[in-house]
């Protein structure tokens, strides 16, 4: 059974979309490898924005209680 790919942080499938757009940019990429690299950028672009969506989510989930700011726990499983 093929394990999974750990989950990079948002911070670093930035940095690698980045890197991606300057690859890309350069115009040293052959047709393929700039494909590849596109297709890869959107996958990133994706996790990217999920990772956003997530993090509204859980600062929208705030309430305030006796004058108190409380989080309110928010599992990302439970969509």
């Amino acid at each position: 059974m093929a394990k999974k790919k750990a989950t990079q942080s948002f911070e670093e499938s930035l940095l690698e979309l980045q890197t991606l757009v300057e690859r890309m940019e350069s115009g040293n990429l052959s047709l393929e490898e700039s494909l590849s690299d596109f297709e890869k950028g959107i996958r990133l672009t994706r996790e990217c924005q999920q990772s956003l969506t997530d993090a509204e989510q859980k600062v929208q989930m705030l309430v305030e209680k006796d004058n108190k700011l409380e989080t309110i726990p928010f599992d990302v499983d439970d969509k």
